[in-house]
């Protein structure tokens, strides 16, 4: 599809309000699936850490006791 001026592109032949509205949705979507995954990560990251520490301790005090 040719388009003759920026104006044109932008208007894209009357359906410009569906086209950048999906384009918005599109780009919405997958900057929130991103965000999602990264606050996702570090919870995991960080309820790891906090279950080596864990097993850590009890390792110490099982020695401890013995």
């Amino acid at each position: 599809m040719a388009f003759e001026s920026f104006g044109d592109f932008l208007h894209m032949g009357g359906y410009a309000f569906y086209v950048w509205l999906s384009y918005g949705v599109g780009l919405t979507s997958l900057f929130g699936m991103l965000w999602l995954f990264q606050a996702g990560h570090k919870k995991q990251r960080k309820d790891i850490v906090g279950f080596i520490k864990r097993e850590k301790l009890i390792a110490e005090q099982q020695a401890n006791n013995t």
